[in-house]
């Protein structure tokens, strides 16, 4: 979410929308000197301080295994119980695509990008993973748009002003995670330089920084 989706939250949380945060898991497996039950707690801190950022209060993560996410019924259903729960009227998801604007796509992010896609359609599903509802009590819930970010953009949303600063400062709330990869561009440049971008597709010139996401009516 800290690399562009994270100005869209805090645009929305501003306007007093409601947000949840589900991590499929802990990303224990994505600092190579850092044992991995420590990197889970670290991982966990930050992204806890990234939410604080942006407004966000309502995160759960997962234990699944980081590197080797499947889009399997296990994880539709760790999905499905999640939007039951949280009941939106959107989800926010990461490209399934095999390449995107930074090169080749991370096999998790491809993974969770194709099961909240079925997850989606689980959720608002009653005949589908049925002890969510009979054990659970968790009643199924059609959410009504799925956004992706980075991909084949057919709408923008407007962060500018505010909403990119607090984006700027919840990838910079990740500071042992960027520090490990050495070689991360400045979060800043980053940010700036992704919304500043997609803003030229916008018809309103006041319109400085956007976040570009394709749209799927659900």
């Amino acid at each position: 979410m800290e690399y562009g989706g994270s100005a869209a939250v805090a645009r929305w949380t501003a306007m007093g929308v409601e947000v949840s945060y589900l991590l499929l898991t802990a990303g224990e497996a994505g600092m190579r000197s850092v044992e991995p039950g420590r990197a889970a707690e670290l991982r966990f801190e930050e992204q806890r301080s990234a939410c604080s950022e942006v407004g966000v209060s309502d995160l759960e993560v997962l234990d699944l295994p980081d590197g080797m996410l499947q889009p399997d019924l296990p994880t539709r259903k760790h999905i499905a119980r999640h939007i039951r729960r949280f009941r939106p009227d959107v989800v926010f998801t990461q490209p399934w695509d095999v390449y995107v604007e930074w090169g080749l796509n991370h096999a998790d992010h491809r993974a969770t990008g194709i099961a909240t896609m079925d997850a989606i359609r689980d959720a608002d599903n009653p005949w589908i993973f049925r002890d969510l509802q009979e054990k659970e009590g968790l009643e199924p819930w059609g959410a009504q748009w799925l956004l992706v970010p980075n991909g084949a953009a057919d709408h923008v949303i407007d962060v500018s002003g505010e909403p990119v600063e607090q984006a700027i400062r919840s990838l910079q709330a990740h500071q042992a995670y960027l520090s490990e990869l050495g070689d991360h561009p400045d979060p800043r440049e980053m940010i700036e330089g992704m919304t500043s971008g997609a803003a030229r597709q916008a018809d309103d010139s006041s319109v400085t920084h956007a976040l570009g996401v394709a749209v799927y009516p659900m």
